[in-house]
Protein backbone atom coordinates (compact mmCIF):
# COMPACT_ATOMS: atom_id res chain seq x y z
CA UNK A 1 0.00 0.00 0.00
CA UNK A 2 1.87 3.46 -0.93
CA UNK A 3 2.35 5.85 1.64
CA UNK A 4 -0.75 8.48 2.11
CA UNK A 5 -1.14 11.89 3.94
CA UNK A 6 -2.93 11.41 6.85
CA UNK A 7 -4.32 14.35 9.66
CA UNK A 8 -2.89 17.26 6.78
CA UNK A 9 -5.64 18.13 5.75
CA UNK A 10 -5.43 21.50 6.55
CA UNK A 11 -2.19 21.99 5.98
CA UNK A 12 -3.00 20.65 2.11
CA UNK A 13 -5.73 23.10 1.78
CA UNK A 14 -3.10 25.79 2.95
CA UNK A 15 -0.40 24.64 0.58
CA UNK A 16 -2.94 24.66 -2.49
CA UNK A 17 -4.44 28.53 -1.29
CA UNK A 18 -0.60 29.70 -1.48
CA UNK A 19 0.02 27.82 -4.96
CA UNK A 20 -3.43 30.00 -6.67
CA UNK A 21 -2.40 33.11 -4.98
CA UNK A 22 -1.93 36.01 -7.20
CA UNK A 23 1.98 36.96 -5.98
CA UNK A 24 5.07 35.05 -5.19
CA UNK A 25 4.80 33.78 -1.66
CA UNK A 26 7.76 32.48 0.61
CA UNK A 27 6.46 29.85 2.95
CA UNK A 28 8.31 28.39 5.79
CA UNK A 29 7.62 25.37 7.27
CA UNK A 30 9.10 24.20 10.76
CA UNK A 31 8.42 21.90 13.23
CA UNK A 32 10.00 18.70 15.31
CA UNK A 33 12.01 16.16 13.92
CA UNK A 34 10.18 13.66 12.60
CA UNK A 35 6.80 15.00 11.97
CA UNK A 36 6.93 14.73 8.65
CA UNK A 37 7.32 18.24 7.23
CA UNK A 38 9.11 16.96 3.89
CA UNK A 39 6.64 14.30 3.06
CA UNK A 40 4.18 16.70 3.62
CA UNK A 41 5.80 18.88 1.01
CA UNK A 42 6.97 16.34 -1.43
CA UNK A 43 2.94 14.95 -1.60
CA UNK A 44 1.67 18.58 -1.58
CA UNK A 45 3.92 20.23 -4.39
CA UNK A 46 4.54 16.72 -6.32
CA UNK A 47 4.98 17.03 -10.06
CA UNK A 48 4.24 21.01 -10.05
CA UNK A 49 7.93 21.47 -8.49
CA UNK A 50 10.24 23.30 -10.67
CA UNK A 51 13.42 22.91 -8.65
CA UNK A 52 14.42 21.43 -5.14
CA UNK A 53 16.76 21.02 -3.34
CA UNK A 54 17.95 19.24 -0.18
CA UNK A 55 20.67 20.00 2.04
CA UNK A 56 23.53 17.77 3.41
CA UNK A 57 23.82 17.23 6.81
CA UNK A 58 27.50 18.23 8.38
CA UNK A 59 29.77 18.91 5.39
CA UNK A 60 31.85 21.85 4.28
CA UNK A 61 30.73 24.96 2.62
CA UNK A 62 32.27 23.17 -0.49
CA UNK A 63 30.17 20.13 -0.51
CA UNK A 64 27.21 21.47 0.04
CA UNK A 65 27.98 24.30 -2.98
CA UNK A 66 28.67 20.85 -5.07
CA UNK A 67 25.29 19.18 -4.09
CA UNK A 68 23.91 22.37 -5.37
CA UNK A 69 25.57 22.66 -8.49
CA UNK A 70 25.18 18.81 -9.55
CA UNK A 71 21.17 19.38 -8.44
CA UNK A 72 20.72 22.08 -10.63
CA UNK A 73 23.02 20.41 -13.43
CA UNK A 74 20.10 17.88 -13.65
CA UNK A 75 17.41 19.99 -14.59
CA UNK A 76 19.60 22.44 -16.72
CA UNK A 77 23.36 20.65 -18.12
CA UNK A 78 25.01 24.19 -19.38
CA UNK A 79 24.70 25.31 -15.46
CA UNK A 80 27.71 27.09 -13.99
CA UNK A 81 29.59 25.24 -11.00
CA UNK A 82 29.34 28.42 -8.92
CA UNK A 83 32.18 29.09 -6.54
CA UNK A 84 29.96 30.71 -3.86
CA UNK A 85 25.69 31.35 -3.00
CA UNK A 86 25.61 34.24 -4.59
CA UNK A 87 26.75 33.05 -8.37
CA UNK A 88 24.70 29.82 -7.36
CA UNK A 89 21.42 31.45 -6.85
CA UNK A 90 22.34 33.88 -10.04
CA UNK A 91 22.72 30.56 -11.77
CA UNK A 92 19.20 29.11 -10.20
CA UNK A 93 17.35 32.67 -11.25
CA UNK A 94 18.43 31.42 -14.95
CA UNK A 95 16.52 28.31 -14.77
CA UNK A 96 13.30 29.15 -13.37
CA UNK A 97 13.55 32.43 -16.01
CA UNK A 98 13.37 29.58 -18.65
CA UNK A 99 10.83 27.15 -17.16
CA UNK A 100 8.41 26.56 -18.71
CA UNK A 101 6.28 25.96 -15.74
CA UNK A 102 3.24 28.93 -15.40
CA UNK A 103 4.23 28.74 -11.48
CA UNK A 104 7.45 27.94 -10.30
CA UNK A 105 7.61 25.93 -7.35
CA UNK A 106 10.92 25.63 -5.59
CA UNK A 107 11.46 23.94 -2.16
CA UNK A 108 14.20 23.47 -0.22
CA UNK A 109 14.28 21.13 2.31
CA UNK A 110 16.82 21.11 5.36
CA UNK A 111 18.25 24.66 5.10
CA UNK A 112 20.10 25.17 8.10
CA UNK A 113 22.30 22.78 6.59
CA UNK A 114 22.62 25.18 4.15
CA UNK A 115 23.92 27.68 6.73
CA UNK A 116 27.33 26.29 7.20
CA UNK A 117 29.88 28.47 9.16
CA UNK A 118 31.10 31.22 6.67
CA UNK A 119 29.38 30.33 3.76
CA UNK A 120 27.81 33.87 3.39
CA UNK A 121 24.56 31.49 2.60
CA UNK A 122 21.88 33.67 4.16
CA UNK A 123 23.00 37.29 2.55
CA UNK A 124 23.09 35.28 -0.68
CA UNK A 125 19.40 33.55 0.23
CA UNK A 126 18.18 37.13 1.33
CA UNK A 127 19.57 38.82 -2.12
CA UNK A 128 17.78 36.10 -4.44
CA UNK A 129 14.38 36.62 -2.87
CA UNK A 130 14.60 40.67 -2.21
CA UNK A 131 15.92 41.39 -5.44
CA UNK A 132 14.64 38.97 -7.48
CA UNK A 133 11.83 36.28 -6.45
CA UNK A 134 9.65 38.75 -4.60
CA UNK A 135 9.61 41.20 -7.58
CA UNK A 136 7.61 38.78 -9.48
CA UNK A 137 4.20 37.65 -9.09
CA UNK A 138 4.95 33.24 -10.21
CA UNK A 139 7.74 32.17 -7.76
CA UNK A 140 6.19 29.91 -4.96
CA UNK A 141 9.26 29.67 -2.17
CA UNK A 142 9.01 26.83 0.28
CA UNK A 143 11.45 26.15 2.77
CA UNK A 144 11.52 23.97 5.59
CA UNK A 145 13.85 22.34 7.96
CA UNK A 146 13.77 20.72 11.78
CA UNK A 147 16.67 22.88 13.42
CA UNK A 148 13.47 24.83 14.63
CA UNK A 149 15.76 27.56 16.39
CA UNK A 150 17.55 28.11 13.28
CA UNK A 151 14.33 28.82 11.23
CA UNK A 152 13.01 30.86 14.13
CA UNK A 153 15.93 32.98 13.94
CA UNK A 154 17.23 33.19 10.26
CA UNK A 155 13.87 32.85 8.59
CA UNK A 156 10.41 33.59 10.61
CA UNK A 157 12.01 36.07 13.07
CA UNK A 158 14.61 37.76 11.17
CA UNK A 159 15.92 40.93 11.98
CA UNK A 160 17.93 41.56 9.33
CA UNK A 161 16.82 41.27 5.34
CA UNK A 162 14.38 38.53 5.74
CA UNK A 163 12.65 40.59 8.15
CA UNK A 164 9.22 40.39 7.41
CA UNK A 165 9.57 38.92 4.31
CA UNK A 166 7.73 35.53 4.69
CA UNK A 167 4.73 35.48 3.49
CA UNK A 168 3.67 32.46 5.66
CA UNK A 169 4.77 30.31 8.29
CA UNK A 170 3.48 27.19 9.00
CA UNK A 171 4.17 24.94 11.92
CA UNK A 172 3.87 21.51 11.79
CA UNK A 173 2.24 19.80 15.04
CA UNK A 174 2.53 16.06 16.33
CA UNK A 175 -0.52 14.05 15.12
CA UNK A 176 -3.48 13.75 17.92
CA UNK A 177 -4.03 10.53 19.18
CA UNK A 178 -7.40 10.84 16.75
CA UNK A 179 -5.32 10.79 13.67
CA UNK A 180 -3.10 7.76 15.05
CA UNK A 181 -5.75 5.30 15.26
CA UNK A 182 -7.04 6.87 11.41
CA UNK A 183 -3.24 5.50 10.56
CA UNK A 184 -3.20 2.49 12.22
CA UNK A 185 -6.50 1.68 11.32
CA UNK A 186 -6.11 2.51 7.89
CA UNK A 187 -3.35 0.48 7.51
CA UNK A 188 -4.62 -2.23 9.44
CA UNK A 189 -2.46 -2.76 12.50
CA UNK A 190 -5.80 -4.29 14.61
CA UNK A 191 -5.02 -2.19 17.62
CA UNK A 192 -7.36 -1.60 20.14
CA UNK A 193 -7.74 1.96 21.85
CA UNK A 194 -5.97 0.55 24.92
CA UNK A 195 -2.97 0.19 22.58
CA UNK A 196 -3.57 2.77 20.37
CA UNK A 197 -3.44 5.39 23.93
CA UNK A 198 -0.23 3.26 24.83
CA UNK A 199 1.92 4.11 21.31
CA UNK A 200 0.93 7.97 22.04
CA UNK A 201 1.80 7.93 25.61
CA UNK A 202 5.33 6.81 24.73
CA UNK A 203 6.01 8.45 21.29
CA UNK A 204 3.08 10.76 21.01
CA UNK A 205 1.63 11.63 17.65
CA UNK A 206 5.22 11.71 15.78
CA UNK A 207 4.55 10.01 12.14
CA UNK A 208 7.65 8.40 11.45
CA UNK A 209 7.85 6.76 14.33
CA UNK A 210 4.33 5.06 13.22
CA UNK A 211 6.22 3.88 9.98
CA UNK A 212 8.39 2.03 12.46
CA UNK A 213 5.72 -0.06 13.75
CA UNK A 214 5.54 -3.78 12.97
CA UNK A 215 1.82 -4.72 12.34
CA UNK A 216 2.93 -8.24 13.55
CA UNK A 217 3.57 -7.18 16.97
CA UNK A 218 2.13 -5.53 19.88
CA UNK A 219 2.84 -2.15 20.19
CA UNK A 220 4.68 -3.03 24.11
CA UNK A 221 6.80 -5.84 21.71
CA UNK A 222 7.43 -2.98 19.08
CA UNK A 223 9.03 -0.36 22.24
CA UNK A 224 11.17 -3.19 22.85
CA UNK A 225 12.48 -3.52 19.43
CA UNK A 226 12.87 -0.08 18.99
CA UNK A 227 14.07 1.18 21.62
CA UNK A 228 15.26 -1.36 23.90
CA UNK A 229 17.01 -3.58 21.50
CA UNK A 230 20.39 -3.09 21.42
CA UNK A 231 20.50 -2.10 17.72
CA UNK A 232 16.68 -0.32 18.07
CA UNK A 233 16.57 2.04 15.38
CA UNK A 234 15.21 4.33 18.46
CA UNK A 235 17.70 3.40 20.92
CA UNK A 236 19.57 6.93 21.12
CA UNK A 237 16.40 9.16 19.91
CA UNK A 238 16.47 11.50 22.41
CA UNK A 239 19.97 12.80 22.25
CA UNK A 240 19.72 12.92 18.39
CA UNK A 241 16.43 14.40 18.56
CA UNK A 242 17.82 17.47 20.59
CA UNK A 243 21.13 17.67 18.59
CA UNK A 244 19.12 18.03 15.22
CA UNK A 245 16.47 20.21 16.63
CA UNK A 246 18.45 23.16 18.55
CA UNK A 247 22.04 24.48 18.30
CA UNK A 248 23.87 24.02 21.60
CA UNK A 249 21.27 21.27 22.06
CA UNK A 250 22.79 20.54 25.82
CA UNK A 251 20.84 23.67 27.39
CA UNK A 252 18.12 22.57 26.14
CA UNK A 253 18.61 19.15 27.54
CA UNK A 254 19.50 20.57 30.81
CA UNK A 255 16.02 22.41 30.92
CA UNK A 256 13.67 19.08 29.87
CA UNK A 257 15.67 17.69 32.50
CA UNK A 258 15.03 19.77 35.34
CA UNK A 259 11.70 19.75 34.24
CA UNK A 260 11.13 16.14 34.00
CA UNK A 261 11.90 15.44 38.01
CA UNK A 262 8.99 17.94 38.73
CA UNK A 263 6.16 16.41 36.60
CA UNK A 264 3.53 19.74 37.40
CA UNK A 265 6.33 22.33 35.98
CA UNK A 266 8.44 24.79 37.29
CA UNK A 267 8.96 28.45 37.17
CA UNK A 268 11.56 30.43 35.45
CA UNK A 269 13.11 31.03 38.81
CA UNK A 270 13.09 26.90 39.42
CA UNK A 271 14.62 26.25 35.97
CA UNK A 272 17.56 28.51 36.40
CA UNK A 273 18.27 27.38 40.24
CA UNK A 274 18.04 23.38 39.19
CA UNK A 275 20.16 24.29 36.05
CA UNK A 276 22.47 27.28 36.74
CA UNK A 277 22.17 28.37 33.33
CA UNK A 278 22.26 32.01 33.13
CA UNK A 279 19.26 34.62 33.51
CA UNK A 280 19.07 36.44 30.25
CA UNK A 281 17.49 37.11 26.85
CA UNK A 282 18.76 33.87 25.72
CA UNK A 283 17.80 31.78 27.88
CA UNK A 284 14.13 33.80 27.74
CA UNK A 285 14.14 32.36 24.31
CA UNK A 286 15.48 28.52 24.44
CA UNK A 287 12.10 28.30 26.34
CA UNK A 288 9.95 29.44 23.40
CA UNK A 289 11.63 27.39 21.68
CA UNK A 290 10.81 24.82 23.18
CA UNK A 291 7.15 25.80 23.76
CA UNK A 292 7.37 25.77 20.16
CA UNK A 293 8.01 22.80 19.40
CA UNK A 294 5.83 21.24 21.66
CA UNK A 295 8.20 20.31 24.52
CA UNK A 296 6.47 22.16 27.54
CA UNK A 297 3.55 24.53 27.51
CA UNK A 298 2.94 27.18 29.78
CA UNK A 299 -0.02 27.57 31.98
CA UNK A 300 -1.07 30.59 35.05
CA UNK A 301 -1.74 28.90 38.54
CA UNK A 302 -4.84 30.20 39.24
CA UNK A 303 -4.37 30.63 42.62
CA UNK A 304 -1.41 32.42 42.02
CA UNK A 305 -1.95 36.49 42.17
CA UNK A 306 1.76 37.46 40.57
CA UNK A 307 0.32 35.25 38.01
CA UNK A 308 3.82 33.24 37.52
CA UNK A 309 4.55 31.67 34.42
CA UNK A 310 5.17 27.78 34.93
CA UNK A 311 6.73 25.17 32.00
CA UNK A 312 5.49 22.07 32.09
CA UNK A 313 6.94 18.93 30.19
CA UNK A 314 3.96 17.09 27.26
CA UNK A 315 6.23 15.50 25.50
CA UNK A 316 5.72 12.03 26.02
CA UNK A 317 8.91 10.51 24.55
CA UNK A 318 10.81 13.18 26.70
CA UNK A 319 8.91 11.59 29.91
CA UNK A 320 9.55 8.16 28.91
CA UNK A 321 12.93 8.15 28.29
CA UNK A 322 12.91 9.49 32.03
CA UNK A 323 10.95 7.25 33.88
CA UNK A 324 10.97 4.42 32.07
CA UNK A 325 14.14 4.00 29.52
CA UNK A 326 16.77 5.41 32.62
CA UNK A 327 15.74 2.73 34.90
CA UNK A 328 16.66 -0.09 32.95
CA UNK A 329 20.30 -0.46 33.82
CA UNK A 330 20.90 -4.00 33.11
CA UNK A 331 20.17 -3.34 29.23
CA UNK A 332 17.32 -5.17 29.27
CA UNK A 333 16.64 -5.79 25.64
CA UNK A 334 12.39 -6.87 27.10
CA UNK A 335 12.64 -4.46 29.32
CA UNK A 336 8.93 -2.90 28.85
CA UNK A 337 7.20 -6.21 28.33
CA UNK A 338 8.91 -6.94 31.39
CA UNK A 339 7.61 -3.80 33.20
CA UNK A 340 3.92 -4.15 32.40
CA UNK A 341 3.03 -4.67 35.92
CA UNK A 342 6.10 -3.64 38.11
CA UNK A 343 6.11 0.05 39.83
CA UNK A 344 8.22 1.15 37.05
CA UNK A 345 5.03 1.14 34.75
CA UNK A 346 2.50 2.77 37.52
CA UNK A 347 4.99 5.74 37.90
CA UNK A 348 5.11 6.27 34.06
CA UNK A 349 1.34 5.61 33.14
CA UNK A 350 -0.49 8.25 35.51
CA UNK A 351 1.48 11.16 34.46
CA UNK A 352 1.53 9.63 30.93
CA UNK A 353 -2.04 9.78 31.05
CA UNK A 354 -2.26 13.45 32.01
CA UNK A 355 -0.20 14.45 29.24
CA UNK A 356 -2.28 12.89 26.97
CA UNK A 357 -5.23 14.84 28.29
CA UNK A 358 -3.26 18.13 28.51
CA UNK A 359 -2.21 17.56 24.82
CA UNK A 360 -6.15 17.25 24.29
CA UNK A 361 -7.68 19.41 25.88
CA UNK A 362 -9.85 21.42 22.11
CA UNK A 363 -10.62 17.68 22.20
CA UNK A 364 -11.81 17.87 26.15
CA UNK A 365 -13.30 21.10 25.30
CA UNK A 366 -15.72 19.21 22.51
CA UNK A 367 -16.93 16.62 24.68
CA UNK A 368 -17.88 18.95 27.22
CA UNK A 369 -19.91 21.00 24.67
CA UNK A 370 -18.03 24.14 25.09
CA UNK A 371 -15.41 24.14 21.75
CA UNK A 372 -16.73 27.71 20.71
CA UNK A 373 -16.59 29.15 24.40
CA UNK A 374 -14.11 31.47 25.72
CA UNK A 375 -11.89 29.69 28.64
CA UNK A 376 -8.63 29.81 29.97
CA UNK A 377 -6.63 26.64 30.62
CA UNK A 378 -5.14 26.36 34.21
CA UNK A 379 -3.57 24.33 36.83
CA UNK A 380 -4.00 25.21 40.50
CA UNK A 381 -2.40 24.17 43.46
CA UNK A 382 -2.92 25.16 47.48
CA UNK A 383 0.23 27.78 48.66
CA UNK A 384 2.90 25.33 50.57
CA UNK A 385 1.98 26.36 53.63
CA UNK A 386 -1.95 24.94 53.61
CA UNK A 387 -2.33 21.28 54.85
CA UNK A 388 -2.90 18.93 54.00
CA UNK A 389 -2.08 20.62 50.56
CA UNK A 390 -4.59 19.97 46.98
CA UNK A 391 -3.73 20.10 43.28
CA UNK A 392 -5.49 20.06 40.66
CA UNK A 393 -3.84 19.53 37.13
CA UNK A 394 -6.48 20.77 34.16
CA UNK A 395 -8.67 23.59 35.08
CA UNK A 396 -11.12 24.88 32.47
CA UNK A 397 -12.19 28.63 33.54
CA UNK A 398 -15.24 29.20 31.07
CA UNK A 399 -16.90 32.10 30.18
CA UNK A 400 -20.12 31.01 31.40
CA UNK A 401 -18.90 32.04 35.07
CA UNK A 402 -18.07 27.89 35.43
CA UNK A 403 -14.96 26.04 35.71
CA UNK A 404 -14.49 22.62 35.32
CA UNK A 405 -12.36 20.58 37.44
CA UNK A 406 -10.43 17.96 35.87
CA UNK A 407 -9.20 14.95 37.58
CA UNK A 408 -7.51 12.81 34.87
CA UNK A 409 -6.94 9.17 35.92
CA UNK A 410 -5.84 5.69 34.49
CA UNK A 411 -6.83 2.52 34.99
CA UNK A 412 -6.82 -0.81 33.47
CA UNK A 413 -10.37 -0.84 33.32
CA UNK A 414 -13.35 0.98 34.36
CA UNK A 415 -12.12 3.60 37.26
CA UNK A 416 -13.68 3.02 40.23
CA UNK A 417 -14.26 5.96 42.91
CA UNK A 418 -13.26 4.52 46.46
CA UNK A 419 -14.80 6.49 49.57
CA UNK A 420 -11.77 7.88 50.44
CA UNK A 421 -10.95 8.73 46.51
CA UNK A 422 -14.60 10.88 46.89
CA UNK A 423 -13.26 12.40 50.25
CA UNK A 424 -10.15 13.79 48.14
CA UNK A 425 -12.24 15.00 45.37
CA UNK A 426 -14.39 16.76 47.99
CA UNK A 427 -11.52 18.11 49.90
CA UNK A 428 -10.04 19.56 46.56
CA UNK A 429 -13.04 20.85 45.71
CA UNK A 430 -13.68 22.62 48.64
CA UNK A 431 -10.11 24.09 48.92
CA UNK A 432 -10.41 25.97 45.33
CA UNK A 433 -13.62 27.52 45.91
CA UNK A 434 -11.57 29.22 48.65
CA UNK A 435 -9.69 30.94 45.89
CA UNK A 436 -12.08 31.07 43.10
CA UNK A 437 -13.68 34.20 41.80
CA UNK A 438 -17.31 34.39 43.66
CA UNK A 439 -20.57 33.07 42.36
CA UNK A 440 -18.63 30.69 39.84
CA UNK A 441 -20.14 27.18 39.36
CA UNK A 442 -17.75 24.31 39.80
CA UNK A 443 -18.49 21.46 37.96
CA UNK A 444 -16.29 18.29 38.77
CA UNK A 445 -14.74 16.61 35.93
CA UNK A 446 -13.21 12.68 35.43
CA UNK A 447 -11.76 12.21 32.53
CA UNK A 448 -10.00 8.03 32.37
CA UNK A 449 -9.08 5.65 30.13
CA UNK A 450 -12.09 3.46 30.32
CA UNK A 451 -14.66 5.11 31.54
CA UNK A 452 -15.91 5.54 35.36
CA UNK A 453 -17.54 2.59 37.15
CA UNK A 454 -21.05 4.27 38.82
CA UNK A 455 -21.38 3.54 42.38
CA UNK A 456 -22.38 5.52 45.61
CA UNK A 457 -19.89 7.40 45.55
CA UNK A 458 -19.53 8.26 41.38
CA UNK A 459 -22.62 10.41 41.98
CA UNK A 460 -20.11 13.48 42.99
CA UNK A 461 -19.11 13.57 39.37
CA UNK A 462 -21.31 15.95 36.81
CA UNK A 463 -19.32 15.84 33.73
CA UNK A 464 -17.59 11.91 32.39
CA UNK A 465 -15.28 11.22 29.78
CA UNK A 466 -12.73 8.30 28.26
CA UNK A 467 -10.74 7.94 26.17
CA UNK A 468 -13.48 7.49 23.21
CA UNK A 469 -13.86 11.48 23.65
CA UNK A 470 -10.26 11.86 22.73
CA UNK A 471 -10.01 9.63 20.05
CA UNK A 472 -12.71 11.47 17.83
Amino acid sequence: MKEQLFGREEECRLINKYLSSSRSEFVAVYGRRRVGKTFLLRQTLGDSLCFSFTGMANVTNAEQLQNFNLTLRQVMPEAKMSENWQEAFIELQRYVECCKQETKVLLFDELPWMDTPKSNFIPAFEHFWNAWASARSDIKLFVCGSAASWMLDNVINNHGGLHNRVTHEMYLAPFTIGQCKGYFDAYHFGYNDREIAEFFMVFGGIPYYMTLMDKELSVAQNIDRLIFAPQGELRNEKENLFRSLFRHSEDYVAIIDAISEKGKGLTRAEILDETGLNNNALFGKRLEELEKCNFLRTYKDYSDRQRQTVYQLIDPLCHFWHTVVAKNQTHDEYFWTHSQLSPVFNTWVGFAFEMLCLNHVPQIKQALGISGMQTNVHSWRTPTEVTPGAQIDLLIDRADRCVNLCEMKFSRGEYEITQKERENIERRAMQFMQYAEPRKSIRLTMVTAFGLKHNTHSSIIQNELSLVDLLK
